[in-house]
């Protein structure tokens, strides 16, 4: 923002200044001013793209919409933020795709990586299960899973039944974590929500 405000008081001191040089030596400069004005017109309905392209990546760095090293979801490119322009955006996807947006076909964007997130399991049990005993057993074994990653911001919580039917019952755990960083996080959960089951002999249902 700083180099961008620095050159736009740039461009207009040097243009008032060319303008009071014209004026001490004597050119006539309503004429210039005139043809100037139509020039201008004719490169603003050639470049209307151009412009709200502009307008809108001023607006973007401005308002601090996201930032370089965010994830966001742009339309349907979801990725990092490699680099954000005046003109175009770079968000580079996990695959390691590139895509470049015009700032002007940006309408919608949603970033990931300002609030923190939630990660969830569920858990199909048979219907026969004592389900208060396993919830027992999942909470007390989970107490420590905080210190497993960093990005884990508290402890797990055993929300209870999610569903039920016939043939099964439906647990669910979740765990608040650090922002964009649930994927990771329900992987390590899956994996130590696994090794309790079997340390415990609970069965899920197929």
């Amino acid at each position: 923002m700083g180099r961008l405000i620095g050159n736009s008081l740039t461009y207009s001191i040097n243009f008032i200044l060319i303008m009071m040089i014209l004026n001490q030596l004597g050119i006539n400069l309503l004429p210039l001013l005139a043809g100037a004005g139509v020039v201008g017109l004719a490169i603003g309905f050639g470049a209307q793209s151009l412009v709200k392209d502009v307008i809108t990546g001023f607006f973007i760095i401005f308002e601090d919409q996201f930032a370089v090293g965010d994830t966001v979801q742009i339309g349907a490119h979801k990725g990092t933020v490699e680099e954000i322009g005046l003109r175009v955006t770079r968000i580079v996807s996990w695959t390691g795709e590139v895509h470049i947006i015009p700032n002007g076909l940006i309408a919608q964007v949603t970033n990931y990586s300002i609030n923190n997130t939630i990660a969830t399991v569920d858990i199909n049990l048979p219907y026969q299960s004592n389900v208060d005993r396993a919830m027992a057993i999942l909470d007390q074994a989970l107490s420590h899973f905080k210190e497993r990653t960093a990005n884990v911001m508290g402890r797990p919580q055993i929300l209870g039944m999610q569903s039920m039917s016939q043939s099964e019952v439906s647990l669910r755990i979740a765990v608040e974590c650090r922002p964009d960083t649930h994927i990771e996080v329900q992987r390590l959960l899956l994996a130590e929500v696994k090794k309790i089951l079997d340390d415990h002999r609970l069965e899920i249902e197929a």
